[in-house]
C-alpha cells in the first residue's frame, strides 16, 4: 500500500536538464529558494533521484522521499511514509497527535491516502540550503521513532539514542556539502 501511494503521489519522473549525468549541480546559491536549488541539493544526497518539473523523489537513510514544491505559490512539502494506517491504533494516533504538539518539532506526522507521513512543510522563499538539511534530518528521525520515542531528533535532552542517530545523519550532509562545493 505504501509503495502505492509512493508512485501515485509521484508519478511520470524524467530528469530535468538541470540535473543531467553531464552537467553538475550548481555550487554557490544566494537569493531565495528555488526547485532547481533543492533539486541540486537532492542530486548531491541522491544522485539517482527520480525528478518531474514540481518533485523528486530520492531515498535517503535508507528511505524514500518525496519532495514537491510550487514556486509560484511558495511551497515546499518533503515527506516520507511510516505505516499503513489500518495497522495503527487510537492509542498510537494519540501518541502521534502529541507528539506534533511538543517532540516532533518542525516535522509532523500525518495520514493521507490510508499512510501515516512524517512530513515538513514549509515557504520556499525563505528557506535555506541548512534549513532544508535540517528539515530532511528531522523528517527521517520522526520517521524512524515513530511507534516509539516519537520524535524528531533535533533537541535531544539526556542520554537517548537519537542524539547518535541524529548526528550521524548530520554528518552524511555535511559530507554532501562539502561535495557540493568542490
Amino acid at each position: 500500500m505504501i509503495r502505492t501511494v509512493l508512485a501515485a503521489m509521484a508519478v511520470s519522473f524524467s530528469a530535468p536538464a538541470a540535473l543531467s549525468q553531464d552537467a553538475p549541480p550548481p555550487v554557490a546559491f544566494e537569493g531565495p529558494m528555488t526547485g532547481e536549488r533543492l533539486g541540486a541539493i537532492v542530486a548531491s544526497i541522491d544522485p539517482a533521484l527520480e525528478a518531474t518539473p514540481n518533485s523528486y523523489q530520492f531515498a535517503f537513510a535508507e528511505r524514500s522521499f518525496i519532495l514537491v514544491f510550487d514556486e509560484t505559490a511558495g511551497r515546499m512539502r518533503l515527506m516520507t511514509p511510516v505505516a499503513e494506517t489500518a495497522a495503527l491504533g487510537p492509542d498510537v494516533l494519540m501518541r502521534a497527535l502529541q507528539a506534533n504538539f511538543d517532540a516532533v518539532l518542525d516535522a509532523r506526522y500525518a495520514i493521507a491516502g490510508d499512510v501515516m507521513w512524517s512530513v515538513f512543510i514549509h515557504p520556499l522563499p525563505s528557506l535555506t540550503d541548512e534549513r532544508f538539511e535540517s528539515a530532511l534530518v528531522q523528517t527521517a528521525i520522526a520517521a524512524e521513532t515513530f511507534g516509539t520515542t516519537f520524535t524528531s531528533g533535533e533537541f535531544v535532552f539526556g542520554g537517548g539514542d537519537s542524539q547518535g542517530l541524529h548526528q550521524e545523519l548530520i554528518d552524511q550532509l555535511e559530507q554532501s556539502r562539502r561535495e557540493r562545493s568542490l
